[in-house]
């Protein structure tokens, strides 16, 4: 297989000052505004409120011509309210001085008749980012594209894919996404912020084959900003090459057997981990890896970061959902749990302190210790010597109470250290408590797969079962 394109500039996105947005800054800090001046008045004991809006450009094409152009734009005003230790939420899409009043009254009555819950409440106030420590993190970047320009730029993806090679010989699509919002939120403990942020993207998803023989296989570029998307022309040749690469697929026998993990599948496995330390499957005891602070869980040589202020990362953030202050620390210490994933309330259910991950993480990265700059695909390859390359998973087959893990799988059967045929129809087992033990490597082949960054992940053994 050949390595993924790089991303590169293609087109500039619009001046910053050209937002594009039906409202601004001010009048959302007005709305917020009244609605705890309104949820005081009516006795809270706390109050919280979100104004927010999302705007966007939706294009797909499908064998050169048009299929769908969608346009969004979304608009919401959430409320929760406190009532000693009641707490009540309601929402609205009507920004009229009425509808905030009778939303921030349903959500007064809602916490009036809802069970007292001793830890339910607004994050401490030594825990709130401050207006100093909102930094900019460079995270909008409008696009200004029309319906027409994004066609083109499918059509030339999926284009390219056709002309990889005659085998193509269908597709699914190709797209192109140019999204962005903004919010500002407060509340009654101090709080208060909000910033724009965008998220744009090129996909496209060829058929190679004919008959029984047909593969599919796809590749996407999403960024902040446009001028950092990969050439759609490069998209589509590598969603081309990847659909080729897995004709004449078969079945292999039933083995155990050392399996790589493709990158963006390996972020799927910092993934599990990352749920079952976070503080809603411990304090609910769902989670495998219960009262592991402090414990190894990894081999020595792995470390886990999280970084939520890399500048257009997309999982950076200064303040989580609660407008708790974020901060870059090692989650992962030589295969020690160092920290977990808590907001203020699983915090309070477990007796420690948040860690300003009220809506989840913000940019992690898994690296190895024993990781050099030669390590790429190839290199892994020879490391993995013979084994499973898996490069798709399918279906939902993890249990985080147990760490049981069963998914099905596509790949290639790799046999002293090179490809020797693709595979389908496999599923791949193993417990992830003895996964994430068993990495042996990580490669330098990182990818960005949301707010995860992480190469692809050799694991020492897992079960195959196939023909």
């Amino acid at each position: 297989m050949t390595q993924p394109p790089s991303t590169r500039s293609r087109q500039a996105p619009a001046s910053r000052s050209e937002k594009g947005f039906s409202y601004s800054r001010a009048y959302f800090e007005e709305l917020v505004d009244s609605a705890l001046a309104h949820a005081k008045k009516l006795g809270a004991t706390d109050a919280g409120a979100e104004a927010s809006e999302g705007c966007g450009l939706s294009v797909s094409v499908r064998k050169g011509d048009l299929e769908n152009v969608e346009r969004n734009r979304d608009k919401s005003l959430g409320v929760t309210v406190y009532v000693g230790a009641r707490r009540g939420n309601a929402s609205t899409s009507d920004f009229s001085p009425a509808a905030i009043e009778q939303t921030v009254q349903a959500a007064y009555d809602i916490a009036r008749f809802t069970a007292e819950d001793p830890v339910a409440g607004l994050p401490e106030a030594q825990d709130i980012a401050t207006a100093a420590e909102q930094r900019d993190l460079d995270l909008f970047h409008p696009w200004a594209i029309d319906s027409e320009r994004a066609a083109q730029i499918a059509l030339v993806c999926e284009a390219a894919a056709f002309k990889t090679d005659k085998r193509i010989t269908n597709s699914e699509g190709a797209g192109v996404s140019a999204q962005q919002s903004h919010f500002f939120s407060a509340h009654s403990r101090g709080f208060r912020g909000g910033y724009a942020s965008s998220r744009h993207s090129v996909s496209v998803a060829p058929i190679a084959g004919k008959g029984d023989n047909m593969q599919r296989d796809a590749w996407y570029s999403s960024m902040r900003s446009a001028e950092e998307l990969a050439k759609p022309e490069a998209i589509g040749r590598y969603a081309a090459e990847r659909a080729l690469s897995r004709l004449k697929s078969r079945k292999i026998a039933t083995t155990q057997c050392p399996v790589l993990f493709e990158s963006p599948l390996a972020a799927g496995l910092l993934g599990g981990f990352v749920q079952a330390v976070s503080g809603g499957s411990l304090y609910r005891k769902s989670s495998f890896l219960l009262d592991s602070l402090g414990t190894t869980v990894f081999p020595n040589h792995i470390d886990v970061t999280e970084d939520p202020w890399i500048r257009r990362g997309k999982g950076s953030a200064a303040f989580d959902e609660e407008g708790v202050r974020t901060k870059a620390r090692k989650v992962v210490d030589a295969g020690q749990v160092e920290g977990y994933f808590l907001s203020s309330y699983s915090a309070r259910k477990l007796g420690m302190k948040t860690t300003g991950n009220a809506g989840g993480s913000h940019n992690l990265a898994m690296t190895s210790r024993l990781t050099r700059p030669g390590d790429d695909l190839d290199e892994m390859l020879r490391k993995l010597g013979t084994g499973l390359f898996v490069i798709e998973l399918m279906g939902q087959g993890v249990n985080y109470v147990t760490g049981d893990y069963s998914r099905g799988a596509s790949g290639f059967w790799v046999e002293k250290g090179r490809i020797a045929f693709p595979v389908q129809e496999i599923t791949i087992a193993g417990n992830m408590k003895d996964m994430f033990k068993g990495i042996q490597a990580i490669g330098a082949d990182t990818y960005n797969y949301g707010a995860k960054t992480v190469g692809s992940v050799l694991i020492d053994r897992m079960k195959i079962a196939g023909s």
